[in-house]
């Protein structure tokens, strides 16, 4: 019996992985969307948000489905309900990836627009997701740890977009809407950090049994 619910453990452990894979790819999409200001890369993000959001109803059936037909452990309570909070933070990556996209298609975002720095934010958001994941793939709580650290420079990141767009808003030669919508690009990144951070979370409390923040 146990051999059996190790083996399914095994495969919600993958089942995870190949999530936050999704998720990375997604944020990548989106990010090179806005940089090249490519729409018809955009419109390919929301097909990846759809399978991020089918992986997690996958994911929920498996962890209901050990919960209720297994006898879990304490140890093993905390995977499975880590592993149903951390879902729930992936989705909502895979949806911030596809907002992203929406606003990259519809607000006409070009590469000539000036996104140097909302890049600079979406690689280190990037960074989180994929630590995130990694940690959780090697139990590795230095690792968690520092990805949890790590969402402060993202929010400094976004505090500095915030300003210079907030300059460029009351540039007279300035297209106010596309300003906003930068602004709101930012935001969704920020966004995806504070996701990163608490599957961070999530795994320590996996591997420990406490949870920070």
């Amino acid at each position: 019996m146990r051999s059996k619910f190790d083996e399914q453990l095994e495969l919600l452990h993958k089942e995870l992985i190949q999530m936050g894979a999704l998720c990375e790819d997604a944020i990548a999409m989106a990010a090179k969307a806005l940089a090249e200001g490519n729409t018809m890369l955009a419109d390919k993000v929301p097909d990846l948000s759809a399978e991020i959001d089918q992986k997690e109803r996958d994911i929920e059936a498996m962890c209901m489905k050990l919960l209720l037909q297994q006898q879990p452990v304490a140890k093993d309570l905390r995977v499975i309900s880590s592993a149903l909070k951390m879902v729930t933070d992936m989705e909502r990556i895979g949806d911030n990836s596809g907002d992203i996209a929406d606003i990259v298609t519809m607000a006409n975002i070009t590469a000539s627009d000036n996104t140097v720095h909302i890049q600079d934010m979406a690689r280190a958001t990037i960074k989180m997701v994929t630590d995130s994941i990694d940690a959780f793939v090697k139990k590795d709580t230095e690792l968690a740890n520092a990805v949890i650290a790590y969402d402060d420079v993202v929010d400094e990141c976004f505090d500095e977009i915030k300003t210079d767009l907030i300059k460029q808003f009351g540039a007279p030669e300035s297209n106010g809407e596309k300003v906003l919508d930068l602004l709101m690009i930012a935001k969704y990144f920020e966004r995806m950090a504070d996701h990163a951070a608490e599957i961070a979370k999530w795994v320590l409390f996996s591997i420990t049994g406490n949870k920070v923040g």
